[in-house]
C-alpha cells in the first residue's frame, strides 16, 4: 500500500500539470523555451497553491536534457534526480532553519563551484522571509553579480517582509489562490484514480474549506477517506460544518417568517453540538449565495461554490425572499456574529 499522502503522489511533474497557475505557467516555460533567464526569481502568494512545486519544475526545466517547448522531459537523469530530491546541483533550503549570516556565507561559497552534475546549480530557499537583515544583505551582492550558472529561486507566504532591495533583483511571480472548480476537478482525477466513490457535495465541501490552497484540500481528503465515505455529510461531521440543508431549512423558514421554527432549529444545531457563531456564519455565507444565484443568473455556476444539487435546493429554500430582504437579513446576520463574540448569552 502506497503510504504517501495524496499531496505527494500527485505533486505535478510537469507545468502542464500544475493546477490555477497559468500565468506562471506561460511565463516560464516561455523563458526556458527562449534561454532568457533571470538570475533570481521571487514566487509569493498563499500556503499550498504550487510555488515550491513550480520551483523544482524550474530546477528540472534548467538542467533537462531533452527541454521542448519549455517543458522539461521528465525522464532523463536530472529531471527523475530533482523529482525524487536528489540532484546535487538543486539545493533546498528552509528559510526559517537557516536564518542566519553565517548560513548565506556558506551559500556564496558554495554558489562560486561550477554545478557537479547538470548545467546549471539551483538554489530554492523557501520562506525566505525569515532571513535575518544581516542574512539579507549578505544575499544582495551575490544577487547583484551571480555566477553565470546559478540560480536563485526565493519561495515565501509574506512578501511584506522581503525588503524591496532584495524583491527589486529578482523576477517576481505571484501565485494566486486556486479556485473552487479547480480544486474540486482535481480531487475528482485523485477519486478517479484511487477508485474512490465521492459525492460532489462532498468536494466542494473540501474547497470552500481549503480556502484556495490545493494542499489543504488533499490532506482534507485524505482525512475524510480516512473517516469513511466520501459524502457532504462526512465532510460536515469531519469538519465540524453545519449541514448545508440545515442552512437552507434555515433560509426556508426565514422566507415563510416562521419564527418559531427558526428557534427550535437553532436549538437543533446548538443541541448537536454546532457552536453558534459557526451556524451563523454558515447561514450569512448561504444567504449571499442565494443572492448571487439571482442575481449572476447564468454565470452563478462560476461564481458559488455548491454543487448543482445545493444551489437548487438554496434556490427553492429562499424563493418567498425579495433581493432587498436578503440583503437586510444578510446584514444583520453580519452583525450578529460580530455581536455574539461580546454576548454572555449567544443564544
Amino acid at each position: 500500500m502506497d503510504r504517501q499522502v495524496t499531496a505527494l503522489r500527485f505533486r505535478p511533474q510537469r507545468f502542464d500539470e500544475l493546477v490555477g497557475q497559468e500565468t506562471v505557467v506561460r511565463t516560464l516555460k516561455g523563458a526556458l523555451a527562449r534561454g532568457r533567464i533571470a538570475p533570481g526569481y521571487l514566487f509569493s502568494g498563499p500556503r499550498g497553491v504550487g510555488k515550491t512545486t513550480t520551483a523544482r519544475l524550474l530546477a528540472k526545466g534548467l538542467n533537462c536534457e531533452r527541454l521542448e517547448g519549455g517543458e522539461p522531459c521528465g525522464t532523463c537523469t536530472p529531471c527523475r534526480e530533482v523529482a525524487e530530491g536528489r540532484f546535487v546541483d538543486v539545493i533546498e533550503i528552509d528559510g526559517a532553519s537557516n536564518t542566519g549570516v553565517d548560513n548565506i556565507r556558506d551559500l556564496r561559497e558554495q554558489a562560486a563551484y561550477l554545478p557537479a552534475a547538470g548545467r546549471t546549480k539551483v538554489y530554492v530557499i523557501d520562506e525566505v522571509h525569515m532571513l535575518s537583515k544581516g542574512a539579507f544583505n549578505a544575499l544582495l551582492k551575490t544577487l547583484e553579480e551571480p555566477p553565470p550558472h546559478v540560480v536563485f529561486i526565493f519561495a515565501t507566504t509574506e512578501l511584506h517582509k522581503v525588503p524591496a532591495t532584495i524583491v527589486s533583483r529578482c523576477q517576481r511571480f505571484e501565485f494566486r489562490r486556486i479556485r473552487e472548480a479547480e480544486i474540486v476537478a482535481q480531487l475528482a482525477r485523485v477519486a478517479e484514480h484511487d477508485g474512490i466513490a465521492v459525492e460532489e457535495a462532498a468536494l466542494w465541501e473540501i474547497a470552500v474549506a481549503a480556502e484556495g490552497s490545493l494542499r489543504d484540500a488533499e490532506s482534507l481528503f485524505d482525512q475524510v477517506v480516512a473517516f469513511g465515505e466520501v459524502t457532504a455529510a462526512t465532510v460536515q461531521e469531519v469538519l465540524g460544518l453545519v449541514d448545508r440543508g440545515v442552512l437552507s431549512e434555515a433560509v426556508r423558514r426565514i422566507a415563510a417568517r416562521d419564527r418559531a421554527g427558526l428557534l427550535a432549529l437553532v436549538d437543533e444545531v446548538v443541541a448537536a453540538g454546532h457552536a453558534l457563531d459557526l451556524f451563523v456564519r454558515g447561514l450569512a455565507e448561504q444567504l449571499r449565495h442565494l443572492l448571487v444565484l439571482r442575481l449572476a443568473g447564468a454565470a452563478a455556476a462560476e461564481l458559488v461554490p455548491l454543487a448543482e444539487g445545493q444551489r437548487q435546493a438554496l434556490l427553492e429554500a429562499g424563493a418567498g425572499l425579495a433581493e432587498d430582504q436578503i440583503e437586510r437579513a444578510l446584514g444583520r446576520l453580519v452583525a450578529t456574529a460580530g455581536e455574539l463574540r461580546a454576548s454572555p448569552f449567544p443564544r
